[in-house]
């Protein structure tokens, strides 16, 4: 799907302005209401604009400890572990990946003894191997998109277009 730099200055406004309105946006933008709102449909229809639901913190929720589970899963396996991984609350994200293990896991806890709990909880699940786990120290980069909003809109700019 092409991003045009219209679409780049919407997904930046709702990336900074969540809370605005459509209509707040549209001014803010100088387009008709209607055309920013075909934009964000197309957008969501597109599965460029995914959830519209508030940042939470897990640490706020109690759960400090943030840590990367690599699993190593019995070949033929993946989907029902993926499966249960998902009924894991302190599981926040998983992925299948390539190199050491078939899943990588974003996982918090409360403290170190909850995270222990928690891997040994994996660890039992059939058709786990083992894990892996790397406990983060500290965040260095948040989370974020607009890096990448910004450099979608520089490329439909083109080269040439000094704006």
């Amino acid at each position: 799907m092409a991003v045009d730099e219209l679409d780049t200055r919407i997904l930046r406004l709702l990336l900074e302005q969540p809370r605005t309105s459509v209509r707040e946006y549209a001014r803010m933008l100088g387009i008709a209401r209607g055309t920013l709102q075909a934009r964000l449909d197309r957008l969501e229809r597109d599965g460029v604009i995914t959830g519209t639901s508030p940042a939470l913190s897990p640490a706020a929720l109690g759960h400090p400890v943030l840590a990367f589970v690599h699993i190593e899963v019995t070949q033929g396996h993946l989907d029902d572990v993926g499966d249960a991984l998902a009924a894991v609350p302190e599981i926040i994200e998983a992925f299948s990946i390539t190199g050491g293990g078939d899943l990588l896991t974003r996982v918090v806890a409360r403290d170190n003894a909850h995270l222990e709990d928690v891997i040994q909880a994996l660890i039992s699940l059939p058709g786990v191997v083992r894990t892996r786990t790397e406990v983060a120290l500290r965040e260095r980069v948040p989370q974020r998109v607009l890096p990448l909003v910004e450099s979608v809109g520089r490329a439909a700019r083109g080269p040439d277009d000094g704006r």
